[in-house]
């Protein structure tokens, strides 16, 4: 379908959920859908929770989110708990300004961003629906209209809650069109939209000498006091500032706490009281969510200066820490190149992964447990297994600083450095030892990094390369094993059998001579070894794998390659082990022979084929494996 086509199918599914009708026809719709009447905050919490939750090793993640920001799951379940889900309870966390503090690139932005672009398409559906007087530049809440002493009748009646007052607007309108009539009040559905002013709002702060406080709260228009002859009459005020705007949505305050005083202070009536004042007239009611965010530096700046104090007490302070998970940072990188003009440029697995590991190391914060090291605790992070280690660890570590992912390297900085390394080498592929130099060369230029931060991730750098040394072995020797998964079956196979006969003290069949033999314990050692198996821990492992065996056969399930992670590492390693040799000779010989060649030619197909190289960076990979292994 062409995108004219798709343009007109939703111009049409727009049009059919189009209503309009009397406050008498509204009412009767509360009935049926009492929920078109909830609050602001109410309606943000029920998209984010209408989009599905799950929980992961004892933390929530919302599905909202998931495809946009990554690894911060414990920050956004926070977020989500501590202030969205009470403000929907009318709880007093309503009455306070949503403050995201962070470090740049975090983000922060993007999750604003998402709030409003998700109220867009949340306004579209059932659940979601909003209704307001018909007319209004507020869009306000036809509710209003009740008096306020028939509030706790109709609270009886339909059990929905009304707060704030009918504005001076709709207050003359109701006498002058509808004659105080207020059941023949024309209502309408309304679509949240930041484009055309509707429910959404961004107020950004420009020179405190040249910008107005009419941006936030309207204005006089001028150039109708001749027709209605008083300031005072509302329908010579514009009510088009963007608290006017963002009434029954949400407003974005970009870079609050850069604000001139006086933009401040209409935020406090309106977070407290749920009102603001503008031009000469009463209090005007707004319900509307705001939404700000800024860096450590300016909070800190901000609660230090004593003529805010009354703020403090009004503003709810919601880290937005960095991601500290290698996988999830990937994925960042991923999201970012995707939407960048290089997508097309291939890039060798594992690259970004290495870049994320050095990008995470910058994050992380010196273990105080003297047994673990960065590297372990990053493995740890990322949901990894590391011998000796369980969550209830992961967690303590976690409580060890509570300011951890708030500095270090940023994801543009990476980005950057990735675009550079493409626009340098000029060729459509890239692998991680590209990537690494780059980021390297770069961190003389970074303009917020000192010695001894420099020398630091120097460090880091170093032990990503590291790292990748490792990854590129394995999957190079992966590579070399033909019918790899076959071959390791088979040695998984054998080493069971030999197992079973060892903790059963039974003796074995040799499959040629049919004589008994005993369990070879040279074999098992040999596997076991791969993962630091002591010889006086060897015996409780194997007790292990056999309960392990056992239990999968209780239910009905087979044991098998990938049934117990460590036994498969063990064989891998020992598989890898067995033929290093073969990988050093075939990759170092600068003239192969014919049998040579053809092994290296089926490596290269089997990286292509099965692990996502292209011609290029598979050579590149076998040459650099070859070097490493000669060292």
């Amino acid at each position: 379908m062409d995108i004219l086509k798709k343009i007109e199918m939703f111009r049409e599914e727009e049009e059919k959920l189009r209503w309009e009708g009397t406050f008498g026809d509204y009412l009767e719709l509360l009935k049926e859908k009492p929920w078109v009447a909830q609050s602001a905050h109410s309606r943000v919490y029920n998209m984010i929770r209408d989009a599905g939750i799950e929980e992961e090793k004892g933390t929530r993640k919302y599905n909202f989110f998931s495809h946009q920001l990554f690894g911060l799951e414990e920050a956004l379940e926070k977020l989500v708990e501590e202030y969205f889900h009470p403000a929907a309870k009318r709880l007093d966390v309503r009455k306070r300004i949503l403050l995201l503090m962070g470090p740049v690139s975090g983000g922060k932005s993007t999750l604003v961003t998402m709030l409003k672009r998700g109220l867009e398409q949340y306004s579209l559906t059932d659940r979601g629906s909003i209704f307001a007087i018909k007319g209004c530049p507020m869009h306000e809440d036809p509710l209003h209209l009740i008096p306020h002493h028939l509030r706790q009748d109709f609270f009886d009646e339909y059990g929905i809650r009304i707060e704030g007052n009918l504005s001076p607007l709709n207050m003359m309108r109701l006498e002058q069109e509808y004659g105080g009539r207020i059941e023949d009040v024309l209502v309408e559905r309304i679509f949240f939209s930041e484009d055309k002013r509707v429910g959404i709002g961004t107020f950004s702060p420009s020179d405190p000498k040249s910008q107005d406080i009419a941006d936030l709260t309207g204005s006089i228009d001028f150039s109708t006091i001749a027709e209605f002859g008083s300031e005072s009459d509302p329908r010579a005020y514009r009510f088009d500032g963007e608290l006017n705007k963002a009434n029954r949505g949400m407003m974005e305050f970009q870079e609050m706490l850069k604000c001139d005083e006086k933009f401040l202070w209409h935020l406090l009536s309106l977070t407290q009281e749920g009102n603001f004042k503008a031009g000469r007239f009463a209090l005007i009611s707004a319900d509307e969510l705001i939404v700000a965010h800024t860096n450590e530096t300016e909070y800190r700046s901000f609660i230090s200066n004593k003529k805010n104090e009354a703020l403090h007490s009004r503003i709810i302070v919601m880290p937005i820490p960095y991601n500290l998970k290698v996988s999830q940072e990937e994925r960042i990188y991923e999201k970012m190149i995707h939407e960048s003009d290089v997508a097309d440029v291939h890039i060798a697995p594992h690259t970004l992964r290495v870049a994320a590991m050095f990008t995470i190391l910058t994050r992380l914060k010196e273990p105080k447990k003297g047994d673990v090291d960065l590297v372990k605790k990053m493995r740890l992070y990322d949901g990894q297994l590391v011998e000796g280690f369980n969550s209830a660890d992961v967690n303590e570590m976690k409580k060890e600083h509570p300011d951890e992912g708030m500095s270090g390297i940023d994801p543009r900085y990476v980005i950057n450095r990735i675009s550079s390394t493409i626009i340098r080498k000029e060729v459509p592929s890239i692998n991680a030892l590209d990537v690494l130099k780059s980021l390297k060369d770069g961190l003389d230029q970074h303009p917020s990094i000192t010695q001894e931060q420099r020398e630091r991730y120097l460090n880091y750098i170093s032990i990503a390369r590291k790292e990748y040394d490792n990854i590129a072995k394995k999957e190079v020797q992966k590579a070399f094993v033909y019918s790899y998964e076959e071959s390791a079956k088979t040695l998984m196979d054998n080493y069971l059998d030999n197992v079973e006969a060892y903790c059963n003290k039974a003796k074995l069949r040799d499959p040629l001579t049919g004589e008994e033999i005993n369990p070879d314990e040279k074999l098992m050692r040999s596997i076991e070894e791969q993962i630091g198996i002591s010889e006086n821990a060897k015996k409780a492992f194997r007790e292990e794998i056999l309960i392990r065996i056992s239990a999968f056969a209780r239910k009905g399930k087979r044991f098998d390659y990938n049934s117990h992670d460590r036994l498969r590492e063990a064989i891998q390693k020992k598989l890898f082990a067995d033929l290093k040799d073969v990988v050093k000779i075939t990759t170092s010989t600068k003239t192969p022979d014919e049998q040579q060649l053809k092994k290296i030619n089926d490596v290269v197909a089997r990286l292509i084929d099965e692990h996502g190289y292209n011609s290029t960076s598979a050579n590149e990979l076998l040459r650099y494996v070859g070097s490493l292994l000669n060292r």
